[in-house]
């Protein structure tokens, strides 16, 4: 079973989700790895309330890093039936 669930990180760890913030104009990327791969914000947003763009970067960061956790759970438990198994998921 744990090389299963391993077997399935690895399949997975490189697939994306993406969340915006501010009306769209801001964008993070997050790999089901739970790494941030990508933060695109616009120009005009930036320079005309840089705090609300860097605001809205953080929580569109978060949203996609949580999103990506729970992509990665949905395929493990895909692998262990959605049991929790302590040290494994």
């Amino acid at each position: 079973m744990q090389r299963r669930v391993e077997e399935t990180r690895e399949a997975n760890k490189d697939r994306t989700v993406e969340a915006t913030g501010a009306n769209g104009k801001v964008k993070a990327t997050a790999s089901l790895g739970r790494t941030l791969v990508r933060l695109d914000i616009d120009p005009e947003l930036y320079a005309s309330d840089r705090e609300l763009a860097l605001d809205a970067a953080v929580a569109a960061a978060n949203v996609a890093l949580q999103q990506a956790s729970e992509e990665m759970d949905k395929e493990i438990a895909k692998v262990t039936g959605g049991a929790k198994i302590p040290g494994i998921t």
